[in-house]
């Protein structure tokens, strides 16, 4: 079956007669208005994490952060390009269960992210912290609030009904395949370890993709980004496609971050960064120890699973 996704019109024409200096927003490449980080009424970015460090901070002397750090060291000698191919193949059928997305949200609770220097949170809370705070600044943008809600459900893989995989194939920043490791990647040094790493066919720039390929034609490190995609793409969800992207690239911070890898973009990827460079202020910002009422926000967000997916989901 094949599903079609209206692709969301962003806002290509900026306010020449607004001070963007003075005013709440800042303006992305391509004069694309977004909030600034501190704004009075709607969401805060806080100076902190909740272990009261800076944000992704990798070399931060602390317990957790040797453990992030071996949680890389694992993923970059093992996430190679065949194995990202098998991981695909196999959970692409989605016949490791069924359920309804709420009931995937509840599922989280026993979910805590290895990789993430900045939260040991069960991963609920992390989706409603994301919700929550877009919804604050973006309240008629209802598809973006349920994209945070649902964009890291694929850590259920984590789960032993999906395989039970190891952190390192489930969480943590993802990076291209088939071509050079850029050395933006975080622990960049432990890809040494990695086959691919002196496959002539994989080591060069472009590899084997060619420049301007679109991110689509590109095998991406396994995970919980690719599989939610795989998961909404293949139940017929109606998301746009820039939530798609969102999804399928959230934890892609060499790209959205780093500004690495944009050689393999097309026209259509470069449009919807804009929109995934506004949720990642929201989805790394927002985790916080201050939890949200689960109870109360519930209602609101399964409307929202009711208008853009079908009651029962395969996995």
């Amino acid at each position: 079956m094949t599903i079609l996704i209206e692709q969301l019109e962003l806002v290509s024409q900026i306010d020449k007669s607004v001070n963007y200096e003075e005013s709440n927003e800042l303006v992305l490449d391509g004069e694309f208005p977004l909030p600034k980080l501190q704004s009075q009424n709607g969401f805060s970015v806080p100076q902190n994490n909740s272990f009261g460090h800076s944000f992704r901070d990798y070399d931060a002397d602390s317990e957790r952060q040797q453990g992030v750090e071996e949680f890389y060291r694992l993923q970059h000698m093992n996430q190679t390009y065949d194995f990202v191919k098998r991981m695909r193949e196999e959970y692409g059928k989605l016949d490791k269960g069924e359920m309804g997305i709420w009931e995937c949200c509840e599922l989280l609770n026993d979910v805590v992210d290895d990789s993430d220097p900045d939260l040991d949170e069960p991963q609920i809370q992390h989706l409603l912290q994301s919700a929550e705070a877009i919804r604050k600044d973006y309240p008629n943008e209802d598809w973006l609030h349920l994209t945070a809600l649902i964009h890291d459900l694929g850590k259920i893989l984590l789960l032993p009904a999906f395989g039970e995989l190891p952190q390192w194939a489930v969480v943590g920043d993802t990076f291209p395949l088939g071509c050079a490791f850029d050395e933006s990647n975080v622990h960049h040094k432990y890809f040494k370890q990695n086959p691919d790493y002196n496959n002539p066919a994989y080591n060069t720039k472009n590899g084997i993709c060619k420049e301007g390929c679109g991110l689509d034609n590109v095998m991406m490190s396994w995970g919980h980004d690719d599989y939610m995609y795989l998961v909404a793409k293949g139940n017929g969800c109606t998301l746009p496609l820039a939530a798609l992207f969102i999804i399928r690239y959230h934890s892609f911070y060499p790209l959205h971050k780093e500004g690495a890898y944009t050689h393999l973009m097309n026209q259509e990827d470069v449009e919807n960064l804009k929109w995934l460079k506004i949720f990642n202020k929201y989805d790394l910002y927002s985790k916080s120890k201050v939890q949200v009422d689960v109870e109360k926000v519930k209602p609101y967000y399964q409307s929202l699973i009711q208008k853009y997916f079908p009651a029962i989901v395969r996995w």
